[in-house]
Formats: structure tokens, sequence, C-alpha cells
């Protein structure tokens, strides 16, 4: 599967882009704020139906315009097809596969993996559980469409049983019955979900392992643990337990949304031991642990963005990992970088054919 070609009207700096690909590597180059990560980010939207950094349709459109529209030709088993994203201000935003309107957005995820490594995964490390969560969702969702559909019943019955907890509160009356069937209704969805996300973390694990090793020539010891309250408990035990404390809080506080993710190293907290640079090691063997995952469900190799990807590794580091994605084991990349040379430079030391375009302020030319 690759992405052929993708043409922008109205998205963010772009008034209008059209780019046609290269199967093997593709390098945006330009100063910073030209609109490189830009395009990756509308890739990102054909594959994911939504942007990688900002989950605000409508902040996409370009200033002082009515709507955006995202266009791109996929080869994919074999057959071309068309995928459009558009969005006109407070409209529903629209997506299209040949020309069809899907029924609902989920239909569409998975069938285009993709995989993006940016600095702004940093947050996984340094922000609080709720973006490890939505790693592990993210991945699981784009191979199993039942999964996502759980996770937005959970969601729903979630914010149903909070909402009941604050009007408890405030008429100073609880009703049970109520209660007990969102009870019900969280616990089915949760179970359900924690052992997804177990049997994920089983298969992904040696993935991660794996590319961390290569990436370190093994000179460091890293460790990845899902932690869950359902692990040594029944949810439905767990609620009925912390139900003075919710009433309290007025707010659930039991359950597979408060599921962590920990990241260490050498045994210590990666977030404060570890340095920029074994930090960004780190998420690289996360993100392509993520793309070996996609590629062994989905037999197809998703496509691979890399977004700045140089800045705090050393050339050692770089070139392993340049090695790593550019074998026959990977497919399309996508890659942002300053410098032209550099860019260039790295892939010529490893014979791989590479393509590159030049973006300069909301344009972009094949250079």
């Amino acid at each position: 599967m690759w992405l052929k070609d993708i043409s922008l009207l109205n998205f963010k700096n772009y008034a209008e882009a059209n780019l046609h690909f290269s199967p093997t590597v593709n390098a945006f180059w330009g100063n910073n704020g030209a609109g490189k990560t830009n395009l990756l980010d509308a890739i990102h939207y054909l594959c994911l139906c939504k942007s990688y950094f900002n989950p605000i349709d409508s902040q996409q459109i370009k200033n002082d315009q009515d709507l955006f529209l995202i266009q791109g030709h996929f080869e994919r088993d074999e057959r071309e097809e068309k995928i459009t994203c558009g969005l006109k201000r407070n409209q529903k935003k629209q997506f299209k596969r040949n020309k069809k309107d899907y029924d609902k957005l989920a239909d569409h995820i998975g069938l285009f993996p993709l995989v993006m490594i940016s600095p702004y995964d940093s947050n996984l490390i340094l922000d609080g559980s709720e973006e490890r969560r939505k790693f592990i969702d993210n991945v699981i969702s784009q191979t199993d469409a039942h999964y996502l559909e759980e996770l937005i019943a959970y969601n729903k019955h979630l914010l149903n049983r909070n909402s009941l907890l604050k009007q408890a509160a405030i008429h100073r009356r609880l009703d049970e019955d109520l209660l007990q069937i969102f009870n019900e209704r969280l616990v089915f969805s949760g179970a359900l979900i924690f052992e997804k996300r177990k049997k994920f973390m089983d298969a992904f694990l040696p993935y991660f392992y794996n590319h961390y090793k290569y990436l370190t020539n093994d000179c460091e010891q890293v460790n990845l643990t899902y932690q869950s309250q359902l692990e040594d408990n029944h949810f439905e035990t767990l609620l009925v337990q912390s139900l003075p404390k919710d009433k309290a809080l007025e707010r659930t506080t039991v359950g597979i949304h408060k599921d962590e993710l920990m990241f260490s190293i050498n045994e210590m907290s990666l977030k404060k031991n570890g340095s920029q640079g074994q930090q960004k090691s780190f998420l690289i063997a996360l993100k392509l642990a993520q793309y070996s995952y996609l590629k062994g469900f989905k037999s197809k190799n998703p496509l691979l963005l890399l977004d700045d990807i140089f800045d705090k590794l050393d050339d050692n580091r770089i070139q392993k990992l340049m090695q790593m994605v550019s074998a026959k084991d990977f497919g399309q990349i996508f890659i942002t970088d300053t410098n032209k040379n550099r860019v260039e430079a790295i892939f010529n030391q490893i014979n791989v054919e590479i393509a590159t375009f030049e973006v300069n302020n909301g344009a972009v030319k094949n250079a």
C-alpha cells in the first residue's frame, strides 16, 4: 500500500498544493514554520480521519476561508483508491472512499494504516496517563473496529454515571436502580477493553524490545509495563467498593479509564531519569513497534511519517534508524527536515533513492 498523490485546498497554511509521491522515501525540506509538518498532517487526515496535532477540525481551515479539502489516491491491494476529506465551517466533516460517503468514520479507520513519529510524541512521556492510553487505543483501533465501538460505548456510559453522581450531590438522593444499569454497562464494556489491551500488550512488547535493542546496541535496559485496576479485581466489585469515594468526588474513580502505561529505563522512571536522547530513542522504538504490530495484523506496510526525526539523536542512532526503516520490511516513508543536504546524504550513504520537495511558506515543489 502506498500514497500516489495528494491535493490540498485551504488546509492550514496551504491555499492549494498538488504533489505526486515516490513509493519509497519522500522528504519535505525547508525552514521551520514553512509548512512541512502540515503536509504530514494532511496525510494523517486521509488515513485516520483527524489531525495528529489538533482535535478541532475547523481550526485546520486556512484563515478567512470557508472550507478545506484533502484528496489522495492510494494503491491498495493492486487497486487504486480515492479518498476525499472535506469540511465546511459549522458543518459536519465528510469522508468519501471512491466517491461514496461512509456511514460512520469508524469504518475508515484501519483501511490505510499509518504510524507517525513527531516531537509532539514527548507528551507520551511528559504528560498524564491519558496520553498513553490514547496511544494504546489508537493502535488497537486500527486493527479492531469492535474495540473502537466498545471504547466509544464505555466513554458514553462513564459520562452518564458521572452525571448521575453529580445530580445525586445536588439533590442529595442517588437513583440506585439507574446506578446499577450504568454499572452493568461499564462492567461489560470495560472488561472487554481490558482483555483486548492485555492481549495487545502481549503481542506488542517483543516488537518494542527488539527495536529499542537495535537502535541502542542493547546498551540500556528499558521496561514497558501495563497497569490496570482490573488486573487483580473484578470491575463490578471495584465499583461497589469505590461508591462512597465516587459520591464524594462526584466522578467514577475506578475503571479502565485509569489504566496506565509505565515507561522506565535502568529500573528508573524514564521521565525523571532518561536523557533527551534516551527518551527519543524510547519513543521511536515505541512507534516502530506500533508499525510492526500493524503490519502483522494488516499484512501490508503502513505509511511511516517521520517529523523532524534527526533532532536529539546522535549520528549512530540516526544511521541505524534510517537503515532499519529503509529495509524491505518497511514501505513508503515521508520525512521532514530543515536541511536538504543532510537528508540526501543519509539516504545516499545507505543507497536508498529519495524524492525531495522544497517547502516555502505554504508553497511546495519537487526539488
